[in-house]
């Protein structure tokens, strides 16, 4: 066999199963962005962002499209009030909400979504999608390594960072709602977690069902 044909066999499943969604949630600043950035780089996860549509303005750094689509407050009642998405909430003033039928067109594939959403969307998509979501919340070390973590970003004033600061009480409260918890100290080793926490959950039975089933039934009629 040949060496690309040996990694064509690495990445291909032994079964087929179902996608997931993997939600990251954290406080702001605690480095749920940055581990978004990592998973998505490494090209073998093969995992599709979830791209929220958001009221809020649009900060410098971010592209229209890429990190969220910007939209206006009429066209998000719309999209809302008609089921065009999967979750919504309100965050420091502003809407956010997940698009329904990308995430149900990729699942479907069998490939996985990304989301970067905070615990009320977290719920929602809990309550509506069950097994096919994986939880993960991001804890700062400390409240003094978050602030200083905020003040080095650059792009809040010192009012809005209290603001945060004030949120992420609010948000870090509601660690027991998630699967999993990880403390960002070293962003390589939450990282390397992440990917053991997908491996892991990839290879979930009820994932795997219609796969398992058909592999079973043949190896039933098995000599």
């Amino acid at each position: 066999m040949t060496p690309d044909a040996n990694e064509a066999m690495k990445d291909k499943p032994a079964l087929p199963r179902r996608g997931l969604m993997l939600i990251l949630s954290s406080p702001s600043g605690a480095g749920k962005t940055s581990l978004t950035r990592m998973l998505l780089q490494k090209k073998d996860l093969d995992l599709t962002l979830s791209i929220s549509v958001t009221t809020r303005p649009r900060r410098s750094s971010e592209v229209d499209g890429i990190h969220y689509s910007f939209i206006g407050k009429k066209r998000f009642d719309a999209m809302r009030d008609s089921g065009e998405l999967l979750e919504w909430a309100e965050v420091h003033g502003n809407f956010y909400g997940t698009p329904r039928e990308p995430v149900e067109r990729t699942l479907a594939e069998g490939r996985d979504m990304l989301f970067d959403i905070d615990y009320q969307g977290t719920q929602q998509l809990k309550a509506k999608e069950g097994i096919d979501v994986v939880t993960i919340f991001i804890l700062p070390p400390s409240m003094q390594e978050l602030k200083a973590r905020l003040e080095r970003r650059a792009e809040d004033e010192g009012e809005a960072i209290s603001k945060r600061l004030a949120n992420a009480r609010n948000e870090i409260a509601r660690w027991t709602l998630y699967d999993y918890v990880l403390v960002n100290d070293d962003i390589q080793r939450s990282f390397d977690e992440l990917v053991a926490i997908l491996s892991a959950e990839r290879l979930r039975a009820p994932r795997q069902i219609q796969g398992i089933e058909a592999l079973v039934a043949k190896l039933m009629k098995e000599e």
